[in-house]
């Protein structure tokens, strides 16, 4: 798979404004003084607001982009199956409903109550299977193939096409920007901002970030082979991947800087600060962008950074426990 140039990606923006509207990018002042070395320093911290979609989170931009072209078939798809620890669902089954078509997804046992219920509000039927999202992938693919419906992929380069919407975006919005921090769950996300870079000839750093609870991504990056990992992160589940995705991997290995590894301790108190400071909502990995920009503040005094908050779907529970100080660790 190679990454879409920007005729592409321009033609996805296109069909993603018709059904999404732009989300905004905002500086913060308290976020600024954070990271700042002194006051006045030149530092310009930019977030991305993609908690602002429809469904609360960047991956509603992918599905509108894949269903497009799904339907652009001789034939339609008698139904559609996908896995998903929420976000990635939501788009699908609310994509799918604009075009009348039946959607399963498959999600693991234990799954985000919230985004459960979300899922089935757009119309999905819903499928508990497995202890994590691998699991959950595996039987989404044999129920697929048991039914004779389309199986979507959480990673496909008309995803990447459609989440790089909001890196276009964010381009778009803020000329000069030095360094972006994107989080990783199977790298769709990733892959879409560096495509908008490089279609677009910028010079960014783009930064991505794992949970050290779910290391799969930078373990394979280092070793140049896909790693497995066990998942052990309990509150960035939009990041609990075990088994990379192939097609990702060389993509992200010659776009990223680097990757970042943040602990749930850190990603919880990322969530409190960004409340504090703009009373935003991030779940654990919305916020894990801004957990690894504190991590490396030293670093980004009197540069012009931005962080993709990539969703707030968080279950109240959950966040509750965080805003009280507590790392949710079951």
């Amino acid at each position: 798979m190679s990454l879409p140039g920007l005729p592409e990606l321009r033609a996805a923006q296109a069909l993603v404004r018709a059904a999404v509207p732009p989300t905004p990018q905002h500086r913060w002042p308290l976020l600024e003084q954070a990271l700042a070395a002194a006051p006045g320093d030149g530092t310009a911290l930019w977030v991305k607001h993609e908690n602002h979609t429809p469904v609360g989170a960047f991956k509603v931009r992918g599905g509108v982009v894949y269903l497009h072209h799904l339907m652009q078939a001789a034939q339609a798809p008698a139904g559609l199956v996908s896995a998903t620890r929420g976000n990635h669902g939501q788009s699908i089954a609310r994509a799918a409903a604009a075009y009348g078509l039946p959607v399963t997804i498959v999600v693991p046992r234990g799954n985000s109550r919230e985004k459960n219920a979300a899922m089935r509000a757009l119309g999905a039927e819903l499928i508990e299977h497995g202890e994590d999202f691998q699991a959950a992938r595996e039987h989404a693919q044999a129920l697929a193939a048991a039914r004779g419906w389309v199986m979507v992929p959480s990673f496909h380069q008309h995803l990447v096409a459609g989440v790089a919407s909001y890196a276009l975006e964010l381009f778009d919005a803020v000329p000069g920007l030095q360094r972006v921090y994107v989080p990783i769950g199977l790298g769709s996300g990733a892959a879409g901002l560096i495509a908008a870079r490089d279609a677009l000839g910028l010079d960014c750093e783009i930064v991505g970030v794992v949970s050290t609870g779910a290391p799969a991504y930078a373990l394979s990056l280092a070793a140049g082979q896909p790693v497995s990992h066990a998942v052990s992160t309990v509150l960035a589940d939009g990041m609990a991947c075990r088994t990379p995705e192939p097609a990702a991997l060389p993509l992200l290995a010659a776009g990223l800087a680097r990757i970042v590894q943040v602990s749930d301790a850190k990603v919880a108190e990322a969530m409190r600060q960004l409340f504090e400071a703009t009373h935003q909502v991030a779940e654990g990995a919305g916020a894990a962008a801004w957990a690894a920009a504190l991590a490396e503040r030293e670093q980004l005094a009197g540069r012009c950074t931005a962080v993709i908050l990539s969703g707030g779907n968080v279950d109240r529970e959950v966040y509750q426990a965080v805003l009280a100080c507590q790392t949710p660790s079951s």
